[in-house]
């Protein structure tokens, strides 16, 4: 059985002009939310062996304050510079490529490669994954090879505005 968890980054900020979309970091909302979200991954039992995240600034620190919520420790984050901006075929790829021993994974990214991965796992499930919502499913496979796989079931799906 593997636990896969889908993070989207918290929201960002876009006040300064000329700062790179890849370096933009979070706002005020963001930096609230993205704690709030680790809080409800851990009411929910999500305990990830591996958090994975897109090297851009606003998801590594939506990582950063998720793992801290889950004490998860920081130094074992990991950047995959294939998250940036990913669409679901590069996300499966990534998925895929992580090692068999890790049983529960959190993936921290963008849209709108989130939400198409999200629909091919749990198909229908929303039209957009909001900034900081997250996925979780639980798929009965011993490889994170996730491509195809059409079973899957949701543990979670939550988000900042949805009411608890």
């Amino acid at each position: 059985m593997k636990i896969l968890t889908i993070l989207r980054h918290a929201k960002s900020s876009w006040d300064l002009a000329g700062v790179a979309d890849f370096d933009r970091a979070l706002n005020d909302r963001g930096e609230r939310d993205a704690p709030e979200m680790g809080q409800r991954m851990k009411a929910a039992g999500i305990r990830p062996s591996l958090i994975v995240s897109s090297p851009a600034a606003r998801a590594w620190s939506t990582a950063k304050l998720v793992a801290a919520e889950l004490a998860y420790p920081v130094e074992f984050l990991q950047r995959e510079s294939d998250l940036y901006h990913a669409g679901s075929d590069k996300l499966f790829t990534v998925i895929a490529r992580q090692d068999e021993g890790f049983n529960s994974i959190l993936i921290v990214g963008h849209n709108p490669g989130l939400t198409d991965l999200v629909n091919q796992l749990v198909p229908g499930l929303t039209g957009n994954l909001p900034t900081a919502g997250f996925v979780s499913v639980s798929v009965d496979t011993d490889t994170w090879d996730l491509r195809g796989r059409r079973k899957t079931d949701l543990i979670k799906y939550d988000y900042p505005k949805r009411r608890r």
